[in-house]
């Protein structure tokens, strides 16, 4: 099995949604570096724009995204791009996401690389954003990209907006990129059992960061002396959230969760049954949109356990219990080995990853291996995997507390 103890994740969106050929190349180029494993890759023909995610150790996701931005600018014209999606270049923005072993220093210290041979090798300007952004005013992406790639002609003519690194020069080919350390993102929705969707939209009202605009008893919008409406805040900092529909029967209050270190998906999803409550609606489960770390659901792992009085430390059963206890199974299977990002990048060898039919087949060929060793292992792993049943079964229960 291949393990990495440093694992970062890159998301870089470029601004090509239609030419599988240039897609196909973007993702060859990714993959071209030893140890990086691209997990997916999201064409929007509407948006004209593909989002890529591959992850990777800190040094070799640099050299990835240094070859995908090498062969994605030098492929699209952003002379001739038109789409759905806000954009200022041909790769407009390339984030590095801390997964597993490194921190948010070390990412923005990628990024920081990134964004200097990007200007010195490829001679485009780039901006750095988020939590490695230079000055307040580009901390948001939407403020640095404001106008889009039509403005920055204009724009480069103000000294206020000289990028961090290469001139502040308009590369009609190119335009310009944006480069920071973010934190993940995890798109989660939260299923009820009606087909209100305006029982989700309040629902998603009283959750959300930016909360519900405030009315008079005659449902006015109230504005304050500034000019702008009020709000009564969301209950939770870093969600975006709304009401929609999965299918015609089952409302969603489907969310953005920005740093699931602070809030995470059991957060959400309890006090999202609690409020389900007051409209007599039930949850019946969520779904996880794309990837989700690990770390993530053994946080939501650990608040389940403790909330059923279980004893658990090993991470994957903590895995187990989140993915049980917040109903991720509930629309359809959920499949850990194709949503967890850490299962994704492991990989494991032909013995362990076969089934036990090719297993018995092998094993009583005229191969010496698989032999007496392998099956004494998996005799061994066997009876410890019924041992740890066992104790699951008692352990934190009042009768069994004198053998705990």
């Amino acid at each position: 099995m291949i393990y990495l103890d440093q694992i970062v994740e890159c998301v870089p969106n470029f601004s090509e949604g239609k030419d599988k050929a240039i897609i196909d190349a973007i993702t060859a180029a990714a993959q071209s570096v030893k140890g990086v494993k691209v997990l997916n890759v999201d064409a929007g023909e509407d948006f004209n724009r593909t989002v890529f995610t591959f992850v990777g150790s800190p040094e070799n996701i640099l050299e990835a995204a240094f070859q995908s931005a090498k062969v994605g600018t030098a492929l699209i014209d952003m002379r001739n791009h038109k789409g759905e999606h806000a954009r200022m270049g041909a790769l407009d923005v390339m984030p590095f996401i801390p997964i597993k072993g490194v921190t948010d220093k070390d990412c923005i210290k990628l990024s920081k690389k990134f964004g200097k041979r990007m200007a010195e090798e490829l001679g485009i300007p780039v901006f750095l954003y988020a939590k490695s952004a230079s000055k307040k005013e580009r901390v948001k992406l939407p403020d640095i990209r404001k106008g889009e790639y039509e403005a920055l002609e204009e724009k480069f003519k103000d000294p206020l907006f000289k990028p961090d690194f290469g001139n502040a020069e308009f590369i009609p080919k190119s335009g310009a990129t944006a480069t920071g350390c973010r934190d993940i993102l995890i798109a989660y929705n939260i299923n009820l059992d009606t087909d209100d969707k305006s029982i989700a939209s309040k629902i998603a009202g009283v959750i959300r960061t930016s909360g519900t605009v405030k009315k008079d008893k005659d449902g006015n919008k109230i504005i304050g002396p500034d000019g702008k409406t009020k709000r009564i805040p969301g209950k939770f900092k870093g969600v975006q959230a709304g009401g929609m529909m999965y299918d015609e029967n089952t409302a969603q209050v489907s969310m953005n969760l920005l740093n699931y270190k602070e809030v995470n998906m059991h957060d959400v999803y309890e006090t999202v049954k609690k409020e389900a409550k007051k409209y007599d609606v039930t949850v019946t489960g969520s779904e996880i949109v794309g990837l989700v770390p690990k770390d993530s659901l053994v946080i939501a792992g650990r608040f389940y356990a403790k909330k059923l009085n279980k004893t658990i430390s090993d991470k994957e059963d903590l895995v187990s219990l989140a993915i049980q206890q917040l109903g991720l199974s509930d629309l359809y299977e959920f499949k850990p080995s194709e949503k967890v990002i850490e299962y994704m990048i492991e990989e494991q060898g032909p013995l362990a990853s076969s089934t036990i039919t090719s297993f018995l087949s092998e094993l009583s060929s005229s191969s010496p291996a698989p032999g007496g060793g392998s099956v004494a292992a998996l005799s061994g792993a066997l009876a410890a995997a019924l041992d740890s049943m066992v104790c699951q079964l008692t352990i934190g229960k009042k009768n069994y507390e004198h053998v705990q």
